[in-house]
């Protein structure tokens, strides 16, 4: 063995991706000492996606004051990789900033535009923009104001719109804008394709979970169709129907609109920006995983991206999930060698987290033991 890629996901509500990482590295440094090992942490877009990508690649972790999603002031921080930004949503919009006084008419992401600007004051070319845990629903247009849109109501003047506040833009202006974005690629982490208006829009799947209710929905949801009416006659962008445009409170249709983002999944975000294909040359083996596989995983994100990349390679995937469900054998034509789960005996999962740790350890041991047997015996 001369190289092992790590790059797990996390298993929801009992290990992060860094410390499963960091268990199989220990048991892959233990069967052969001296190999390299690479372990690159897995990001979708919410809390944790900067310091996974400054996990992996050089770079400085800015801390600044930006405005909250009330207005107020806050602490926040975006990450940077040379002329490459990493800027989480949630960190200026999130909901954990709002837990005590939920109301997603009236949160702004003006913060996240600020966090924008700074990176963008820094030297930033490139944006990457997690969308993910946000409290707000303005369609990402709080950011593009404090970016430079000027949003004007029916009497010309300019104001910063809000969830509940949408449907009084008559007109949109992106000269200034436009111009601080030149030469700037954005790329927004998504993993939903939830649309931005509509039964399985923005407002109604997720605007109960930041605080509104049946009423506030349909007006919410209206002042969401209204921007990407005037979006679509003042810009000739169409962001109504975008796959993902009602991701993070309609941000990533606004993302498209006033950034001109491209909306990708996290994972092939990750895989692009730590070069994974390139971590592949040379490589005897990648350990994957996440909580549960099954045949939804097939149409998933995090294995399937990994494996098929990796396929390309001949690259042998394992892959250390907890669960193993039904349909899960179709991963194999993914590109997935091998699936292996930590659960040792029948316990409920109250009890099971507790143990999953020395579980997993015990699993990458056992793995990492008949790997190195197979090799010995030639089979």
């Amino acid at each position: 063995m001369k190289k092992i890629v790590i790059i797990p996901d996390s298993f929801k509500g009992t290990m992060s991706s860094r410390m499963i990482g960091e268990i199989i590295a220990q048991e892959a440094s233990d069967c052969w000492p001296g190999m390299e090992t690479i372990r690159v942490e897995v990001a979708d877009g919410g809390e944790g996606s900067v310091d996974a990508f400054l996990s992996v690649l050089p770079g400085t972790k800015h801390q600044l004051t930006v405005q909250g999603p009330y207005g107020e002031p806050i602490q926040s921080f975006y990450g940077q990789m040379g002329d490459t930004a990493v800027i989480e949503m949630a960190a200026a919009a999130g909901l954990p900033l709002v837990w005590e006084k939920l109301n997603a008419g009236q949160t702004s992401t003006y913060g996240v535009g600020q966090l924008i600007c700074h990176a963008l004051e820094n030297g930033a070319r490139k944006i990457i923009l997690g969308l993910g845990g946000s409290a707000t629903n303005d369609g990402g247009a709080g950011a593009a104001a404090a970016l430079g849109v000027r949003f004007l109501d029916s009497e010309g003047k300019s104001f910063v719109p809000v969830g509940s506040t949408l449907h009084r833009i008559q007109h949109i202006e992106m000269h200034a804008a436009a111009e601080r974005l030149k030469n700037v690629s954005v790329v927004a982490m998504c993993d939903i394709n939830n649309p931005l208006c509509g039964p399985q829009g923005a407002a109604a799947v997720f605007g109960p979970q930041k605080g509104a209710d049946p009423e506030q929905v349909v007006q919410l949801d209206a002042g969401l169709h209204h921007l990407a009416d005037v979006i679509q006659r003042d810009l000739g962008i169409h962001v109504l129907q975008l796959p993902g445009g009602g991701a993070a409170g309609g941000m990533g249709a606004g993302a498209a609109a006033f950034f001109g983002a491209a909306l990708e999944s996290g994972i092939d975000v990750v895989l692009d920006t730590v070069d994974f294909d390139q971590m592949l040359e040379g490589c005897s083996m990648v350990i994957t995983g996440e909580g549960r596989i099954d045949g939804q995983s097939a149409r998933g994100k995090v294995i399937a991206g990994i494996a098929q990349r990796a396929q390309k390679k001949n690259v042998p995937v394992v892959a250390i999930v907890g669960d193993i469900a039904d349909g899960a054998e179709q991963m194999y034509s993914k590109g997935v060698s091998a699936i292996f789960s930590i659960n040792r005996v029948a316990l409920p999962f109250s009890e099971m987290k507790h143990r999953a740790p020395s579980d997993l350890r015990q699993t990458v041991r056992n793995v990492f033991r008949f790997v190195k047997l197979a090799k010995e015996i030639q089979l």
